[in-house]
């Protein structure tokens, strides 16, 4: 059973050896992108290497269909792939910054300090304690100021490692 797997084997070797020759592939991975895959595209290298020791014939026969057996064997294209960043959420409209600026602005005129805390830009807590106590220098009750720093108060406890809240 060995001595008729080894055969087999060599067979194969001589047969991707052929078939490197046909298509003018350097490596043996290169014999790939000619292979077509179950989805769409061409089959993984990783996938060849699991056929040639996993199912040989039906390697064999992929080679033979595709590479050895037409004239002029083509390069297959890759499986097409959904783009980066592609699990938009539907919920939430996409704001240009000139758009939020404008919305600020209306929430600025209209008095609702609620949509300017959300809207405008999130300060860190250093610019935040200095325009606060800016304002308490000179006399003046600021109430988004306070909900501001409140609010990257609140952020930065959340983001910090529970190690830093414990040495503090």
């Amino acid at each position: 059973m060995s001595q008729h797997s080894k055969t087999d084997s060599k067979q194969l070797e001589t047969f991707i050896a052929n078939a490197m020759k046909k298509v003018g592939a350097k490596k043996e991975n290169d014999l790939c992108r000619y292979l077509p895959g179950e989805k769409g595209g061409y089959i993984h290298h990783f996938s060849m290497r699991k056929l040639k020791h996993e199912d040989p014939d039906f390697l064999s026969n992929l080679i033979s269909k595709h590479i050895i057996n037409p004239h002029n064997p083509g390069k297959l294209p890759p499986k097409p792939r959904a783009p980066r960043g592609s699990r938009k959420r539907r919920d939430i409209p996409s704001l240009s910054r000139q758009d939020i600026e404008r919305l600020l602005l209306l929430a600025h005129k209209s008095g609702d300090s609620e949509i300017v805390r959300k809207l405008a830009p999130r300060k860190d807590l250093r610019t935040a304690k200095r325009e606060l106590i800016a304002s308490i220098k000179h006399n003046q009750l600021r109430e988004e100021l306070w909900l501001n720093f409140v609010e990257v108060v609140r952020y930065s406890q959340q983001t910090a490692p529970v190690s830093a809240l414990i040495q503090t």
